[in-house]
């Protein structure tokens, strides 16, 4: 069974046709770097997720079974690519000297890689989202990815257990505990803030 859209279908992206391909590419793109960003990646490390993500589901599209759809199956690299930065970041993390963290901050042309945030910006920002992106922080990364993809992408439970590789059941519980830490965050975070 083949997943078609108006612009695109598997067939096509295993005959490789550049206008599929661009085609999915550009439909995907943006949730997915939204997606990257919301488990807590950097700009720069979600947009090499990202891609890193396309290339695999490229290399692997022949094995493509067609069980689930081609964002869940695209969701599904992402959250094991950002797991496998996240484990490799954890083993390097002590061994940077401070330039290269510093220069790590900013671009070829010198400019931020990602801008620290001003009081324009932060005054921009809702209170509520603001404390609900700090409190989800706060989660273990299963946690988030979990609350993540059910409660802001929509995903089907089913898709989401594909996706992090967890049983119905257990993703019960994830959820269940992600709300509970993200009420707790924000009734302790909030009556502070007023």
């Amino acid at each position: 069974m083949a997943t078609v859209t108006a612009r695109w279908s598997v067939e096509d992206l295993r005959a490789r046709k550049p206008v599929a391909l661009t085609a999915m590419v550009d439909d995907n793109l943006p949730r997915l770097l939204a997606g990257a960003l919301a488990i807590g990646l950097s700009r720069a490390d979600a947009e090499e997720a990202v891609q890193e993500t396309f290339v695999a589901f490229l290399s692997a599209l022949d094995r493509f079974e067609g069980r689930s759809s081609v964002r869940t199956y695209l969701f599904g690299i992402l959250y094991h690519k950002a797991s496998n930065m996240r484990a490799k970041a954890r083993r390097e993390m002590g061994t940077d000297d401070i330039e290269a963290v510093v220069e790590a901050r900013f671009n070829e042309g010198g400019m931020w890689s990602r801008p620290p945030r001003g009081p324009e910006a932060m005054s921009l920002d809702a209170e509520l989202s603001r404390w609900i992106e700090k409190c989800a922080q706060g989660l273990p990364d299963a946690q988030r990815a979990a609350f993540f993809l059910k409660e802001v992408e929509g995903e089907t439970p089913e898709a989401v257990c594909n996706i992090l590789g967890v049983s119905a059941t257990n993703l019960r519980v994830m959820l269940h505990r992600a709300r509970l830490k993200l009420r707790e965050c924000l009734e302790h975070n909030w009556e502070k803030s007023k």
